[in-house]
């Protein structure tokens, strides 16, 4: 089964938790803290893989966590970091964050890496802690938890030219008979499910990589047939092949093919338009092909279209040999928008705020924030003078003075994520 496009969740792993531990070990009197940190998590990444030509095994892993790291030991030693989690992709996927529609990465290249969720830091030990002012800390980190996200995977094939047109005007037979490649061939439309690949090898030592693409119907940039489907698999040809059923024995105008195609060319996101195209006539050994390549001709004004039979073999080697010049000529298209790929800042800067206060309709003060959440995710309750802590980070962030500006008077509820707590002055 070819998969070409795929949802899952990932979950980075967890950084270890620091440990509160204090030396005690013969004639060492007032040892103070001894508890080492935690791990860190390890990383989400996605590697290309040219053995892969699906994305059928993400199918059935919907959902990929990462290792968690190790906790902190006694002695102060750190804990272990976790290894990363590899996820394997056919060369050609693009990985999107599935919120943002942000591309995090595009893998070309045989083991290729995208780290796609970032593993969260160790928690501290105690003995991190300790200082001039603070000779015997009792309290610790817990691990920051890894990222979590929502990652689309498309998969684009990897192609120097692409084979493009309507439905049975020839691009199997094409491609079976100039490569390696031995797609399905049969007399009914949309046999080709399926975008096939094959290696094309000329006799002056050149080659290219060839795709057969589904055939593309009027209305296809709108989802029309397999549309969207696999138009994505054209962007990254540097050369278009447009083929052309010229006996027209589907019943249709030769001349109306060739300008419905380049319309649905002209309208999907890419502008594929721009791109070097080879206009090929195939079945010349029907009836009427050689009067009607010569009617396209003089409505479209092109001169140097190649006549084939890909059925007999009639001038293929012309046709390879277009094609491998074409290649040598074309530019490298970017696929993507500067704008579309995703920026990411992992450090906290002073123009970000800290922390949001939003008022509820239930009348409690609830308060978010990405620096507010590490440190809460970070913070161990259960510890009272990490509490304590937990609370002068708070006012050190400004938050009780932001309360006071919002309203909140003694005794009024503040929600911080999943805890609620009394206001006191």
């Amino acid at each position: 089964m070819f998969v070409d496009q795929v949802n899952i969740e990932i979950t980075a792993g967890k950084g270890g938790d620091g440990i509160v531990s204090y030396r005690r070990e013969l004639k060492v009197a007032m040892g103070g803290p001894y508890g080492g940190s935690g791990g860190r998590g390890g990383d989400i990444i996605f590697v290309g893989d040219e053995g892969m030509s699906t994305l059928l095994d993400l199918r059935y892993s919907k959902v990929v966590k990462g290792n968690d790291g190790e906790k902190g030991k006694i002695k102060g030693m750190m804990g272990a970091c976790a290894d990363d989690t590899l996820i394997r992709v056919p060369v050609g996927t693009t990985v999107y964050d599935a919120d943002t529609n942000k591309v995090i990465g595009d893998i070309t290249k045989h083991g290729e890496k995208v780290i796609a969720a970032h593993g969260g830091r160790g928690g501290r030990g105690n003995l991190a802690f300790q200082s001039n002012r603070l000779k015997c800390p009792d309290f610790c980190e817990k691990g920051e938890p890894g990222e979590h996200r929502y990652i689309r995977c498309e998969l684009r094939v990897l192609a120097d030219c692409g084979l493009v047109g309507f439905p049975s005007v020839g691009k199997s037979t094409i491609i079976s008979a100039v490569s390696n490649a031995r797609p399905k061939i049969a007399a009914y439309h949309f046999t080709t499910l399926q975008p096939n690949l094959g290696m094309v090898k000329l006799d002056d030592g050149r080659d290219f990589v060839m795709a057969d693409l589904p055939g593309i119907i009027e209305g296809a940039h709108n989802g029309a047939g397999l549309g969207l489907e696999f138009l994505r698999h054209i962007e990254r040809c540097r050369v278009i092949v447009h083929v052309i059923d010229m006996a027209g024995t589907e019943g249709r105008d030769p001349y109306d093919d060739y300008i419905k195609i380049n319309e649905e060319l002209k309208s999907y996101k890419m502008n594929l338009i721009k791109r070097p195209q080879i206009v090929v006539a195939n079945k010349m050994d029907m009836p009427e092909a050689e009067e009607n390549l010569k009617v396209f001709k003089e409505k479209t004004g092109l001169t140097d279209v190649i006549a084939i039979s890909a059925y007999t073999q009639q001038n293929l080697d012309e046709l390879k040999f277009k094609i491998a010049d074409t290649l040598e000529t074309a530019e490298t298209f970017s696929i993507f928008e500067e704008d579309e790929f995703e920026v990411r800042e992992y450090t906290y800067t002073e123009d970000e705020e800290p922390f949001i206060i939003e008022l509820q309709d239930d009348g409690v003060f609830n308060v978010t924030g990405a620096k507010l959440k590490r440190a809460f995710d970070m913070t161990d309750f259960d510890s009272e003078t990490a509490r304590f802590r937990f609370a002068r980070q708070l006012r050190e962030y400004g938050l009780d003075d932001a309360l006071r500006k919002r309203g909140v008077k003694n005794g009024d509820t503040v929600r911080i994520f999943d805890f609620e707590f009394e206001f006191i002055e």
